[in-house]
């Protein structure tokens, strides 16, 4: 039985680059909320130090590697967690929390979304294709 080859309806560079824009805006986030906006302590906190989990995928993500994409849309899960567990903070901190909940969501749709684009077994490379008996 022939197997047809489908493209992604979405190409892996669009994914790549929603993803890396989406983790650049929530890295940004995290420091503007506990160091400036909204601070858990006045003066800032040592909740600046979230952001940090999220440096190391920089690299990766810019390059567009899908193992960073993987990786990546596990640590996120963090992130909106903690964006709902805050949603219904007074003030600024709730609306921050629910800026966080929503990039952390966009970001985990575009990881997810390149890992799948860029499977081998997509492009034609290596993957053992199944066969219907």
């Amino acid at each position: 039985m022939q197997t047809k080859e489908r493209k992604a309806a979405i190409p892996p560079r669009t994914w790549s680059r929603l993803e890396c824009v989406a983790l650049l805006a929530l890295i940004a986030l995290c420091l503007l909320w506990e160091g400036w906006l909204a601070p858990l302590h006045p003066g800032g906190s040592w909740l600046i130090l979230k952001s940090l989990p999220l440096l190391p995928a920089v690299p990766g993500v810019l390059r567009g590697r899908r193992y960073t994409s993987q990786w990546l849309s596990m640590v996120v899960l963090l992130y909106f967690l903690e964006g709902v567990m805050r949603f219904n903070d007074p003030g600024l901190a709730g609306t921050l929390a629910r800026g966080e909940t929503v990039l952390a969501l966009v970001l985990f749709v575009a990881a997810v979304g390149h890992a799948y684009a860029t499977a081998p077994s997509r492009q034609g490379q290596g993957g053992r294709e199944r066969q219907d008996p």
